[in-house]
């Protein structure tokens, strides 16, 4: 099974020295070290598709930086966390022409990266007491000097999934796709309940299919903000289809050799999604059974 996008990170995040002061000032001031460049929370990529970095030397003064890794040569990278920082609402057709261009691995920093930063540009204060945090553990956190409260990046779960019946698939399209594009079903999970259970309340509330047999397939970051895609096949216990409207446009259900000549490029019933997303991953393990 290929690779969902996003995963596969050449960088060792040394999770030791982000308890580690000594270590962690010993690579603030590695003259290898890197610093990611951003443009307004997009990455600039060379022609091979890899990272655009920066020395510390051009970061300015004021700069919080979150260590990112290292890579094989023991060389430090980080991200820079500036006051005022805001990830834009939504995601520019620029931006959307990137994924497809990353070289292997380095979505993965990218998508770290962005994550960490648009979680620090929105939990400034702590939710404890409301008094201004201070980056801490390598920027991996935040920690309130007024009350002692630790923050974290936190993670939202995401159950994307397919339902099974026959030997068919069924897909959605929300109004938002590209003309005749249809992908996997999908919602964030919700307090108490396991992914199983998500994954079966999901597809009844948006097509009104009854799943059970649950089976996991794989899962992906997915840095917009920060959320965690976790890819599932279900059984059906019948085809028949009711429409959420307020959450889906049109509902179908794909054969095998559909799916399998759509994601080789060829003509059928509906668009894939792009491959960097892992619902093109989930086709194509469901596609090769």
């Amino acid at each position: 099974m290929m690779s969902p996008g996003f995963t596969g990170g050449l960088l060792d995040r040394a999770d030791a020295l982000r308890h580690d002061p000594e270590g962690l000032a010993a690579a603030r001031s590695d003259w290898r070290a890197r610093v990611l460049r951003l443009d307004r929370f997009e990455p600039e990529l060379d022609g091979e598709g890899r990272l655009g970095w920066s020395s510390l030397a051009e970061t300015p003064e004021e700069a919080e930086l979150i260590l990112l890794g290292f890579d094989e040569a023991r060389r430090p990278h980080f991200a820079a966390y500036l006051p005022g920082m805001r990830a834009p609402a939504g995601r520019s057709p620029r931006l959307f022409a990137l994924l497809d261009q990353f070289a292997p691995g380095e979505a993965a920093t990218y998508a770290a990266a962005r994550s960490v930063l648009d979680w620090h540009s929105r939990h400034q204060f702590c939710a404890n007491c409301g008094h201004q945090t201070a980056l801490s553990r390598a920027g991996w956190g935040r920690a309130c000097p007024n009350c002692k409260a630790e923050h974290f990046p936190r993670v939202d779960p995401v159950v994307i999934m397919i339902a099974e019946h026959d030997g068919r698939a069924l897909l959605g399209r929300q109004p938002a796709f590209p003309p005749g594009r249809y992908s996997a079903l999908a919602g964030f999970l919700e307090p108490g309940e396991s992914i199983e259970e998500a994954v079966a309340r999901e597809i009844m509330e948006e097509a009104g299919v009854r799943v059970s047999g649950v089976r996991y397939i794989a899962s992906q970051p997915w840095p917009f903000p920060s959320s965690l895609m976790i890819a599932c096949v279900g059984i059906a216990e019948d085809d028949a289809i009711t429409l959420d409207t307020n959450e889906l446009e049109d509902a179908i259900w794909v054969s095998r050799d559909d799916v399998r000549a759509v994601l080789a490029g060829e003509d059928g019933p509906f668009l894939p999604p792009p491959p960097y997303a892992i619902a093109y991953t989930l086709l194509k393990a469901w596609a090769e059974g």
